[in-house]
This record gives structure tokens, C-alpha cells and sequence, in this order.
């Protein structure tokens, strides 16, 4: 008689505010990167009881409708997409939000207080990044569902305050659910989120290295291969901190002179152009939104608008030395790429060890547990903290 394949349980489920919230299995989101985060990546994190998160900045505003429709035909489960605040184009691709039904809005800058009221009258989750407590403070006062706050060890643009010192300071000062981002890339990592007080965690160069990914393998191996120390914060890329792999085109920007820099500039945005169909006056509007506030030379104002083209050379292209890599510090730490149901399994079944392992160390001779994440029986009546459910429930 041949005995049929049994299906794997799937992996211990974590109730928190951040779960609740968007309807996921688990207190895991893969960020919104450019040229990364696409239908592929998004749909299989969803599948794996994750929050996958679609990038738009690269994509038109056709290109964003089309791989919208892509993720839902691969997946029901919820998904969101990411925006620009600052784009020109900003409502235009709200209306696509709102109009194919995703679940989840976020943002890398904080939308408007109007943006927030327009989706959520819709109905749309709405979750920006910051990078600061008062941003927190802001965006909260505004509708904000839940924020997602970053500190300096995370990849791309980032800020100057570690995640230990950032995250328990936007903890304390809001009341909606907070994402912890930064240097997360296993279930110690979420253990800790939560300890501080997060909902969750935000991933992006943990899911950038997945099998699912679709960056090029050599470019992932160039991610496998560095160090902690080969994980670098730049500001001469676009003038802003940019925490990305050092290569010799980020040591070559750094050596150039004004000159050089802005060659290079304009022949990035001439090819930025030609990929997203913006016009010169369009560029320079959005160029000139860049630069309000900041001290910033109009070569790096240039290099901000198509910094897109210097990671599609990588991300896409699979050209290393011709384009930038964004990254987060725990590229350092990564050593292998799972698929996404595979990482996400691991992590919750690391976090779920943790758990146990902190009330075995903790716990009194009486055997009486301390409060916290536990696991437990599955049932309707959910509390209010972070919870645990058995595999396979």
C-alpha cells in the first residue's frame, strides 16, 4: 500500500498587534526595495504567512497596476505596496491601491496628512517608515496604522541612531503598533523586537538573499561573500547616508572630484529617463523637491532623481562594479538563501526556541513562568501581547 506524502506543519504562529492588524500568520515584513521587491518576491513571502511589500519607486504607473494584478493572481494572501511620497505621481498610484483592493500602504517618506485620510476612508492599512521619533510622533497624529521605524545598521538610505537606541524611544512615544527594522534577520532578532516592545520586524536585505529573489547570483554571491566590515554608509552617492556594499565604484564616487561627478550624474539620468519615461522638466521638478531643505550640490540632486539606474545595474543587470548595492549590516551574518517559506519557517521556530529557552533560564524553582510570548493552545480568544500558537494550528 503506498502511504500518501504527509503535508509539513507549517511553523508556530505569533499573535501580535502587527498580525491582527493586516491579517498575516506572522510578525514578519519583507520592505519595499527597488528592482527587488517585485511580484515573485512578494507573492512567495504572502504565501509564506508573511507582510510582502511591492516596490513602485521603479516601476510606471502601468508597470505598478500590472504587477499588483501579477501578486494577486499568484497569492490570496494580503499583501502592500510602497510609494513615494514625494512622486509626482503619488495619487495616481494611491488610486491603483485603492482600485485593485491591496490590503497594505507603505511609505519610505511620510505621506500627507491628506494621503493618510484618503486611504484610509478606503480602507487601506497605511504604514510608513521613519527614521526619527518626532516623524513617528507626526505620522501618528495624522491616522498612521502602524510605523515602521529603521535604525542605522538598516541598508539604503538610513540614519544615524542604532535600532536599540531608536526603536524602545518611537516605542514609548506612540500607540499604534511599531515595526522594528535594522539589523534583523532571524528569530533571536524578533525575540528581541518584541522584548522592546515592537509588533514585529521588518526584513529587506534577509529577503533580498532568498532563492525567490530575483537578483542576479552573482550579485547575491557578492552579498554572501562580504563582511560585516564591507558593509559601508556613503553620503556621495546622492548626497544622503546610504548604507551599501563597498565596491570600487562606491570608492571611485567617493575619490571624484565635482566635475567627474556630475558627468557621471547626467549620464545616470539621461538612462533613468529613458526607463521610466519622465521628461527633463519632469525630472528636474522632482529634482528640485529633492533638493528643498537640503544641502545638496545639483549633482548629487541629479544622482538622487536616477539613483534607480545605479541599482538596476545590480539588481537587474547583474553588474556589481557598474551599480550600487544597497544593504544592511547583517549581510555580514547571512550565509546561505532559503526560499522565503523555508527563512520565514526558521525564524519563527528559532524565535519560538528563544521563548522557551528565556522561561527555562528565568523561571523560579516553583516552575511558575514569568508573562510574555508563550505558546499555547489555539484559541478565539486572543490577548491582547504577543502570543504563540503550536505548529501546524
Amino acid at each position: 500500500m503506498t502511504r500518501e506524502p504527509s503535508t509539513p506543519p507549517r511553523p508556530a504562529s505569533l499573535d501580535t498587534a502587527l498580525t491582527r492588524l493586516v491579517g498575516v500568520r506572522h510578525p514578519i515584513v519583507q520592505t519595499g526595495m527597488g528592482w527587488v521587491a517585485g511580484p515573485r518576491l512578494v507573492s512567495a513571502t504572502a504565501d509564506a504567512g508573511a507582510l510582502g511589500i511591492l516596490a513602485s519607486a521603479t516601476m510606471t504607473v502601468e508597470q505598478l497596476r500590472s504587477a499588483v494584478r501579477e501578486v494577486k493572481s499568484r497569492t490570496d494572501a494580503p499583501f502592500g505596496v510602497n510609494l513615494r511620497a514625494d512622486a509626482g505621481d503619488a495619487r495616481d498610484r494611491v488610486g491603483i491601491i485603492i482600485d485593485e483592493g491591496v490590503r497594505v500602504a507603505s511609505f519610505a517618506l511620510a505621506p500627507s496628512k491628506e494621503l493618510i485620510a484618503e486611504l484610509k476612508d478606503a480602507g487601506v492599512i497605511v504604514i510608513p517608515s521613519i527614521g526619527a521619533r518626532r516623524h513617528a510622533e507626526k505620522v501618528a497624529a495624522w491616522g498612521a496604522d502602524a510605523v515602521v521605524v529603521q535604525g542605522g545598521e538598516g541598508g539604503g538610505h538610513t540614519g544615524e541612531v542604532a535600532t536599540t537606541v531608536l526603536l524602545p524611544q518611537v516605542v514609548d512615544a506612540v500607540d499604534i503598533p511599531v515595526i522594528a527594522a535594522g539589523g534583523f534577520y532571524d528569530g533571536r532578532g524578533l525575540v528581541a523586537a518584541l522584548a522592546y516592545g515592537a509588533a514585529g520586524v521588518a526584513m529587506g536585505t534577509r529577503f533580498l538573499l532568498t532563492s525567490d529573489s530575483t537578483v542576479p547570483d552573482a550579485v547575491k554571491a557578492r552579498y554572501l561573500a562580504a563582511s560585516v566590515k564591507d558593509v559601508t554608509v556613503t553620503t556621495r552617492v546622492d548626497g544622503l547616508p546610504h548604507r551599501m556594499l563597498r565596491t570600487d565604484l562606491v570608492a571611485a564616487l567617493e575619490k571624484s572630484g565635482r566635475l567627474a561627478s556630475l558627468t557621471r550624474a547626467i549620464r545616470h539620468a539621461a538612462a533613468f529617463r529613458k526607463v521610466s519615461g519622465l521628461s527633463w522638466p519632469r525630472m528636474a521638478r522632482e529634482g528640485l523637491a529633492m533638493k528643498h531643505g537640503k544641502d545638496l550640490t545639483w549633482s548629487q540632486v541629479l544622482l538622487a532623481a536616477n539613483t534607480p539606474m545605479m541599482l538596476k545595474s545590480a539588481m537587474v543587470d547583474g553588474r556589481p562594479d557598474a551599480g550600487v548595492m544597497a544593504s544592511g549590516q547583517v549581510a555580514g551574518l547571512i550565509e546561505d538563501l532559503p526560499t522565503c517559506a523555508e527563512l520565514v519557517e526558521r525564524i519563527m521556530t528559532e524565535a519560538a526556541e528563544t521563548v522557551t529557552q528565556l522561561g527555562s533560564r528565568s523561571s523560579p524553582s516553583d516552575d511558575r513562568r514569568p508573562e510574555g510570548p508563550k505558546f499555547s493552545p489555539s484559541d478565539d480568544q486572543r490577548p491582547e501581547g504577543p502570543k504563540f500558537s503550536p505548529s501546524g494550528v
